[in-house]
């Protein structure tokens, strides 16, 4: 095996590992994944190793390694924290993992580095400040300035999902309870389970984001309700997140983001929350999509 220009990006989710090998232009030449064993960290680790060890048989070439977690990695403890897939709290995953890998390694959070992909060269290629919002499973966020993540003193910029939902209303108050021990999170709200979750209360039984965007497309009034509901709830966060930093751009990531009814009228819902902005704001998707968590990764490494 010899060294190469590859970078092997790797992101650590809550149901699936997944790896991608970049050559020096950015272009994938491989991808291979597995499921995430949940609540197993030995497990976790060896998962990431046996998956380089695939790719670098696969390519008979070894290469710098990032990898994108559900959390953050503390710059003070050495350990994780703050991350939904709560087994990783509290380890030395990066020192772990540089142990199991034999090679340093470089960790960010997964909504930091879906952020960088696409600041990079994705939907806000050429943009000077770059907010990447992730609507999945959870609810985080990622800043990019001038083509840098941004951590902040305690690496958790970007993380918008764990403030309060703005302009909560009666019904919302005081809002579900979150992982993280508060109640009224953004992330209760706009999270994929949080829209499943409102259509099933209403409708008595439960359906997938995906099919409750296909109903409403149809028709259903409900559905189209819910929707309404929940885009005019992402307005309202994404008006603070333009108060506090004024992107030049903004991009949406996650499985929500794939909901083509999501964009339909947003610019200007959010500018009716934001604090007087000239203009509307510049809100995209992705344009990596599923490779964005695996790219930004691997862009870890100049």
């Amino acid at each position: 095996m010899t060294l190469s220009r590859y970078r092997f990006g790797i992101d650590l989710g809550g149901t699936k590992i997944e790896i991608a090998a970049l050559d020096a232009s950015g272009n994938i030449v491989l991808r291979e994944r597995t499921p995430t064993p949940k609540q197993d960290y030995a497990a976790t680790i060896q998962s990431i190793v046996d998956l380089v060890a695939t790719a670098e048989a696969q390519l008979a070439a070894s290469g710098s390694i990032g990898i994108a977690i559900p959390g953050t990695l503390s710059s003070r403890s050495g350990v994780v924290k703050n991350a939904n897939s709560t087994w990783l709290n509290g380890r030395p995953l990066n020192t772990d993992l540089e142990m199991a890998l034999e090679r340093p390694v470089r960790l960010a959070n997964d909504a930091n580095c879906f952020a960088l992909s696409e600041a990079a060269d994705g939907a806000a290629d050429g943009a000077n400040v770059v907010f990447g919002a992730i609507l999945g499973t959870g609810v985080g966020g990622g800043l990019v300035v001038r083509g840098s993540l941004v951590g902040g003193a305690h690496d958790i910029a970007g993380e918008w999902g764990h403030n309060p939902l703005p302009a909560a209303r009666g019904e919302e108050i005081p809002g579900p309870s979150c992982y993280c021990g508060r109640q009224g999170c953004i992330e209760t709200f706009l999270s994929g389970p949080a829209l499943e979750a409102s259509y099933a209360q209403r409708s008595g039984e439960y359906r997938p984001a995906t099919d409750i965007a296909q109903r409403a497309k149809a028709g259903e009034t409900l559905a189209q309700a819910i929707l309404d509901q929940y885009q005019d709830r992402l307005a309202r966060a994404l008006g603070t997140v333009i108060n506090l930093l004024d992107p030049d751009c903004i991009v949406l990531g996650g499985g929500l983001s794939n909901l083509e009814s999501l964009y339909s009228g947003l610019p200007e819902r959010v500018m009716a929350y934001a604090f007087m902005p000239e203009t509307l704001p510049l809100i995209r998707r992705n344009r990596h999509g599923d490779s964005s968590g695996v790219r930004g990764a691997a862009w870890l490494w100049p």
